[in-house]
């Protein structure tokens, strides 16, 4: 058997973004050299013969100093073990890695030209041929493939290629699939994209992802990929769980809750359940953020989000002393216990919000929807562009995310609305 270990996009130099703030200090030891790391001694463990790099392995050129440190260190231990390493330049590191390479002397970046460039290991009787083609500066938009024809080295033969796949005007090696998968290899390796696909044998094909969870927008399991090489083909491809932050999306069914204080109780039993999942891997996280949504029909929203949003939810949840949870945002989809179809029906403010409500249901190629969120988002775009907010970056809105906050608050207004309705009138009353 011979076995090789896939890494998709490293990023040294980069700190994972949104934590806590009692964890800030310790950034440095969650981000992607401490996943770096994790994977060295797990390939050292498993005997693994060959580590494959997709590219990104370094974020800025400014960050050839820590990431020259933190590979060299990785990749020495990795030789003195008889252990191959070899890599591709992705978008991020086209002109720090050809350096790197340069100072570490035991690394092997392939195709640094642009030019596809093949190399054979043998090992424990099986043979695989491992083609590359690094991203070059000034040439980062060609297309890769475009005529090409492999000569197929001998046996198994991957390709290994940092790109964007399916993206015909990208800025970083366009390619589509079917470009890819009728190449004449037998699996490709893929680095760019930080979600990984599912790959499986006996043809390996997609996206790595991201080593360890980057920010919050990089959900479920992060790691390498292990694929094991037996009788002239690819038997096996495990995916090892190794980063040390981990972020969930996490949805909790707020339906019948007798008191909105049950809510704590459903949101910890989610959370240990989820521990034990997390248990299960590999090397399992030692952060772990949440995303929580929240679903089901019920009234007194204000009630349960006063209970989850809680200060010291956002720093830390007591799951286990092992390991550090904690809320990072809270999107709410609960509906009220009236059918927003009977509401909209009435003429009154909630009858119209719940009409509103209904609108963002509807169908993405609606026109009426489509009218409705352009409206939202003018009137928004001024506030957006304020001086108050220019350091944060100012994007244009996205129709997505307007939709999604625009029906959270819609639904959290509506159920202010209903509660307020039902209350007797106090001045009546005296």
């Amino acid at each position: 058997m011979l076995r090789i270990l896939a890494v998709g996009d490293m990023h040294l130099g980069r700190r994972p973004s949104r934590l806590p703030e009692g964890l800030t200090p310790r950034a440095g030891e969650l981000g992607p050299a401490a996943a770096w790391q994790r994977i060295v001694e797990e390939v050292l463990r498993e005997n693994v013969d060959v580590v494959a790099l997709a590219g990104d392995l370094v974020e800025h050129e400014d960050d050839f100093f820590e990431a020259y440190r933190t590979l060299r260190s990785g990749i020495q231990r990795l030789i003195q073990a008889d252990i191959r390493v070899f890599a591709v330049a992705g978008n991020h590191d086209s002109k720090v890695l050809p350096r790197l390479a340069r100072e570490v002397h035991d690394l092997r970046l392939l195709g640094s030209d642009g030019r596809w460039e093949s190399v054979t290991v043998e090992s424990n009787g099986e043979t695989v041929t491992l083609w590359g083609r690094s991203l070059v500066p000034g040439r980062e938009r060609d297309n890769p493939l475009e005529g090409v024809s492999f000569e197929r080295g001998p046996g198994v033969n991957l390709g290994l290629l940092h790109c964007d796949r399916d993206q015909p005007r990208s800025s970083y090696g366009p390619v589509s699939t079917v470009e890819l998968q009728s190449a004449g290899l037998d699996g490709w390796l893929l680095g760019h994209i930080h979600r990984p696909d599912s790959l499986e044998p006996p043809r390996p094909f997609g996206y790595l992802g991201s080593i360890t969870a980057l920010d919050a927008g990089e959900p479920g399991p992060r790691g390498p990929w292990l694929l094991e090489i037996s009788r002239g083909c690819c038997e096996r491809v495990e995916h090892w769980v190794l980063g040390p932050v981990r972020w969930e999306l996490l949805t909790l069914d707020c339906s019948n809750l007798g008191d909105p204080e049950e809510v704590e109780h459903r949101l910890l039993a989610a959370c240990r359940k989820l521990n034990e999942t997390l248990d299960a891997s590999r090397r399992p996280p030692e952060v772990v953020g949440l995303r929580l949504r929240l679903e089901g029909r019920t009234g007194g929203t204000a009630e349960i989000l006063a209970h989850l949003e809680r200060p010291e939810y956002r720093e830390e949840l007591p799951v286990d002393p092992r390991r550090h949870f904690f809320v990072d945002r809270i999107e709410t989809a609960i509906r009220p216990q009236i059918e927003l179809e009977q509401l909209a029906a009435r003429a009154d403010p909630p009858g119209l919000l719940a009409g509103k409500l209904l609108l963002l249901e509807r169908p993405e190629s609606d026109p009426e929807r489509r009218a409705f969120l352009e409206q939202l988002r003018r009137r928004l775009e001024p506030q957006a562009s304020e001086a108050t907010w220019r350091e944060l970056g100012h994007r244009s809105i996205d129709e997505d995310d307007l939709a999604r906050w625009v029906r959270e608050m819609g639904l959290r207004l509506l159920d202010r609305m209903l509660i307020q309705r039902e209350e007797p009138d106090a001045t009546h009353e005296a």
